[in-house]
């Protein structure tokens, strides 16, 4: 008997010891909550993961519906130059916000994403528990709650929920939503200039050339750092800016405003990034949705010289939520092009092999 059972378990062992470690397009899908192969196949069972995936597929289908689809939408009616771009693509005080990044601009060549979150990783879990696997999985979904139900990242309780063990940082985030949006990821490498960060190259399958991401956790407040001459560097570029706090109402964060201005041919945002007052001559400004002052936490932040630009010309609903406001009806969106940028264009349709979402695939 005792025989039998050590020759169990050397063969359980030696198993196990064949078995290769997940690939990290594995580790991203199962995150994501969708099906794999390989080591973490047996982890499917688990109800754990069951729960995770259909928490996961029920958030991801009210995203698609309420933002995915509709600002897809919008920006090839509005300025598909700048939709289908393979610019360089700036999105400060983004945190792991790859969604927004990649929605507005699905053709970058390469992502550049900064913010005081963690780099994190996600390692091996093909090894882990029951118990283990469920904690992993509940701190992934919470630290996603509030930007799979609002649009954006309450960055307090991101990084409360989801800096410990297996699981932690931006890394895993990031990987969620490019399995989500249907891309496969080819690999990672963690970098330590300009700034401690993250590299991640990952495919669009209807694409021949793989897309690039970084991730820089840096410290955007101040003058010009090293990681802006960095980014100067990579070429004038798309620019995102979503619930970015007010900061460059101010004057602690001159550094980064003036690299935007200065390197951007469209400057995509809600009301909490560059103040109207801000834009130099020359820019222009184009107002999209309602402008809604806030009422609470930002409220000393309201623009009335913005404000008045809505009064005067109503431009009607923008059709999905974005920044600080998740209502539809509130929504807000300011396009902005430098002087002799080319202007968005208007109700111009341009089609383009876009990687389906596994819930589209047939």
């Amino acid at each position: 008997m005792k025989l039998r059972l050590l020759g169990c378990l050397l063969f359980v062992a030696n198993v196990s010891a064949q078995t290769p470690p997940p690939t990290i397009d594995e580790t991203a899908r199962f995150l994501a909550g969708l099906p794999v192969e390989g080591s973490l196949a047996p982890l499917m069972a688990a109800p754990a993961w069951q729960e995770h995936a259909k928490a996961m597929d029920e958030a991801w289908s009210i995203k698609m519906t309420q933002q995915v689809v509709p600002i897809r939408g919008w920006m090839a009616l509005h300025a598909p130059g700048y939709h289908h771009s393979t610019d360089t693509m700036f999105y400060m005080f983004a945190g792991p916000d790859f969604l927004y990044a990649n929605v507005f601009f699905p053709d970058a060549s390469t992502y550049i994403l900064a913010g005081l979150e963690p780099v994190g990783a996600a390692r091996d879990l093909s090894t882990l528990a029951p118990a283990a696997l469920a904690a992993e999985l509940g701190a992934l979904r919470t630290s996603m709650s509030s930007i799979l139900r609002f649009q954006y990242f309450i960055t307090k309780d991101m990084r409360a929920d989801i800096g410990h063990g297996k699981v932690l940082g931006t890394v895993p985030i990031i990987y969620v939503f490019l399995a989500r949006l249907g891309y496969q990821v080819l690999a990672v490498e963690g970098i330590t200039s300009p700034s401690e960060g993250v590299k991640i190259v990952f495919q669009n399958p209807a694409l021949p050339q793989p897309q690039t991401l970084y991730y820089f956790k840096t410290n955007l407040a101040g003058e010009e750092s090293a990681f802006l001459k960095w980014c100067a560097a990579q070429g004038p570029g798309l620019s995102l800016l979503k619930a970015a706090s007010f900061l460059m109402h101010g004057n602690n964060f001159n550094g980064v405003r003036k690299f935007l201005l200065e390197h951007s041919r469209v400057i995509v945002q809600d009301d909490s990034g560059i103040p109207l007052r801000a834009f130099p001559k020359g820019w222009e400004v184009n107002c999209y949705g309602h402008y809604v002052p806030h009422r609470t936490t930002f409220a000393k932040f309201t623009q009335p010289d913005l404000a008045a630009v809505y009064q005067r010309n109503p431009p009607g609903p923008l059709g999905f939520a974005f920044g600080y406001h998740w209502q539809k009806e509130e929504g807000m969106l300011m396009l902005a092009t430098p002087p002799g940028g080319a202007p968005p264009v208007e109700s111009v349709p341009v089609l383009r092999a876009l990687p389906l979402a596994p819930e589209e695939q047939p």
